[in-house]
């Protein structure tokens, strides 16, 4: 995966409550094999018409939020079953940030193990922030170092982030590259493990 360190990007609102997975990426879309292209998929029931052109009252369809890389999402976002594809899709579509005030627990967990930041906030901090971007797309600027949001009015809202993550995403591992960093220990250990099996 790619480090995420900073990120600069317009950010979008998607204010509803209760997201679920389903939503997100749509069962009939789960049978694809690879892990690419469900960005199309994203939000298919909401963002598409009857005869799959876009549907104009849903929020992301607004040319304002075209190119937002940072989405701020509504309540329990990612809900509902723990399919990975949920983030994929969110991924493709061109999400690298999502903030929000609470997260279903294992979409939190699976948009980390798949190089994206989802960020809690204090519900009153989520509403101030997500009522300057309602009805437009501006920049904000994330750094995962410092754990900071910055406004486009320079504005800065500190989050908290647990560590393991934090290292994984500023280093771009995942878990098979945490893993690796591990290999000489692993060998060695395979070496003696051998031995062990000859007595």
């Amino acid at each position: 995966m790619e480090p995420l360190k900073t990120h600069t990007g317009n950010a979008a609102v998607l204010n509803r409550i209760n997201v679920d997975t389903d939503q997100i990426i749509p069962k009939q879309f789960l049978k694809r094999i690879e892990r690419t292209g469900y960005g199309r998929f994203a939000f298919f029931d909401w963002r598409y018409l009857a005869d799959g052109t876009p549907n104009p009252e849903f929020e992301l369809n607004r040319p304002e939020y075209e190119g937002a890389s940072i989405l701020i999402a509504g309540e329990n976002f990612g809900c509902g079953s723990s399919r990975e594809h949920a983030p994929w899709a969110l991924d493709d579509y061109g999400f690298k940030i999502i903030i929000a005030p609470s997260f279903a627990d294992i979409f939190h967990q699976n948009c980390f193990k798949n190089g994206m930041l989802p960020i809690r906030l204090p519900y009153d901090t989520w509403k101030e922030l997500a009522a300057q971007y309602e009805h437009q797309s501006l920049p904000l600027t994330v750094d995962l170092e410092k754990q900071t949001i910055t406004d486009h009015g320079g504005k800065q809202i500190a989050f908290d982030v647990d560590p393991h993550w934090k290292e994984m995403l500023l280093n771009g591992y995942d878990e098979i590259s945490l893993t690796l960093l591990l290999e000489d220990e692993i060998e060695q250990f395979e070496k003696q493990r051998s031995s062990w099996l000859q007595i």
